[in-house]
């Protein structure tokens, strides 16, 4: 297959449910408390929490990612099509 690629990874940005920043968090060394230093929102869950509080764009990573896999795959199956019935 040719168009499949080894690894289709994702970077997801989590980001602050308060003000969006991505970039500005403060946590203690397990990560079960994290502070936006950007507006101050506190996330007594830590990571879990702020992993929560971002599923919308988690899902819609997914979704794009799914939706590539696909093509790629539907790409693969035409080249194998055409080369069977040459």
């Amino acid at each position: 297959m040719k168009h499949l690629k080894n690894n289709y990874s994702y970077t997801i940005k989590l980001r602050c449910i308060v003000c969006g920043s991505e970039s500005h968090f403060d946590c203690n060394e397990d990560k079960s408390y994290i502070k936006c230093t950007n507006c101050g929102k506190e996330y007594y869950n830590g990571y879990e929490e702020l992993v929560s509080c971002n599923q919308n764009q988690i899902e819609e990573i997914k979704e794009i990612a799914t939706q590539r896999i696909k093509q790629d795959i539907q790409k693969d199956i035409n080249q194998i099509i055409k080369k069977t019935f040459k």
